[in-house]
């Protein structure tokens, strides 16, 4: 018979708020980007604005979860750091992205940096994937 864990829930629902706690501070620090969205020249297939807070709180939630899964999965503590640490670093870096972009208006380094975030989320789910697939996915 499988009992339920609190402390395991707990765990869980830390995990999942840092990232959401880290989005919402972006959020609330570029209040005015849907203003600066609405005057950029988009495709004719962009979303619209008020799909971004919903699609970034399921991403969030999801990064929150594949932490989760890596820092207990079955491996060596020093591959679940490593790991953790790039979770970090990656977190960090898509934070600052979002007032680069549109609290600065630095269009071009916000490229240059997106082109960063994009090598470590690569790179941290090369290291999620070594501890957990699932994870990774």
């Amino acid at each position: 018979m499988h009992t339920f864990n609190f402390n395991n829930l707990k765990s869980l629902l830390k995990f999942i708020a840092i990232p959401l706690l880290v989005g919402g501070l972006a959020a609330l620090l570029t209040a005015e980007s849907m203003t600066t969205f609405n005057t950029l020249d988009k495709p004719p297939l962009s979303p619209p604005g008020w799909l971004f807070p919903v699609v970034w709180t399921i991403l969030y939630t999801l990064m929150g979860i594949s932490a989760y899964l890596v820092a207990n999965g079955n491996a060596a503590p020093i591959d679940k750091a490593k790991a953790l640490a790039i979770y970090t670093y990656q977190l960090a870096v898509n934070f600052l992205w979002s007032i680069f972009f549109f609290n600065f208006e630095w269009y071009l380094f916000s490229f240059v940096w997106i082109i960063l975030l994009w090598i470590l989320v690569f790179i941290m789910i090369r290291q999620f994937y070594k501890i957990s697939r699932l994870a990774a996915y």
